[in-house]
């Protein structure tokens, strides 16, 4: 009798233990402002920023759901088991593409800074910065913004690179490149990444990861191809969550 009372108290414990995720607004001057979801992690290490590709809009609902089926999104709930908390990072209008990208933009950039910061001060964690296929072009941008950005960074993680990413011989930050071995969409090629990890000064902490294997299914420059590392997420969220946690 006394094991049966115990179970509702279990149960409880339990669910206590189970960290909800939670949607943010983070304030852009007197502009919409930059809605994240947080999945936290029961005791967390560190906090990754999650910038897709594509236009750059999840559309996030106000209870974190959203139609987006980018990778970042089918592997939200896998930083928890290596203790680190993610963020998807959402921006109120599209980016662009091409020549009419908004990614360099002052604004963009002054989103990420503010999201950044947010994070910091919200968790006292140390913070990355993770951009996939044009989601690459935001947080190369934001660390090539100079020293006072990349201070506010713990490192830089970037998969599926656009061609037209490069990342400054005098960044310092820990770099990770992750790069699926048959990625055929024609504007993310794997010397991209190969050459901006080569580039990094002496001594410094750069990695390279090729992934194998999964599936491919439709556009080859989309979420379901081997670009999107289909059915290859929890590799690509275990590379990152080590060079984190080393």
């Amino acid at each position: 009798m006394q094991r049966l009372k115990l179970i509702p108290f279990i149960f409880a414990t339990l669910l206590t233990m189970v960290a909800q995720a939670q949607v943010f607004d983070v304030p852009y001057k007197d502009e919409a402002p930059t809605r994240t979801l947080l999945i936290p992690a029961q005791k967390p290490k560190a906090v990754v920023l999650l910038f897709i590709g594509g236009h750059g809009m999840l559309n996030l609902k106000e209870d974190g759901s959203t139609k987006n089926t980018h990778t970042f999104m089918r592997s939200k709930e896998l930083w928890a088991q290596y203790n680190i908390n993610s963020v998807l990072v959402d921006t109120p209008e599209s980016l662009g593409r091409g020549k009419s990208d908004m990614r360099p933009s002052i604004n963009h950039q002054q989103r990420i800074l503010n999201v950044v910061n947010y994070y910091r001060q919200k968790s006292g964690l140390p913070v990355w910065i993770f951009g996939h296929s044009r989601g690459t072009i935001s947080v190369s941008e934001f660390v090539n913004g100079g020293v006072e950005h990349e201070k506010l960074i713990a490192g830089v993680i970037i998969a599926g690179t656009v061609n037209t990413v490069s990342i400054n011989a005098n960044v310092k930050s820990p770099i990770l490149a992750v790069h699926h071995k048959q990625d055929s969409c024609k504007v993310t090629p794997y010397t991209v990444s190969q050459d901006i990890i080569q580039d990094r000064p002496n001594h410094s902490n750069a990695k390279l990861v090729l992934i194998e294997g999964g599936i491919t299914d439709g556009q080859e420059c989309g979420n379901r191809a081997h670009h999107g590392f289909n059915q290859n997420e929890s590799e690509l969220i275990k590379a990152g969550a080590q060079f984190i946690l080393q």
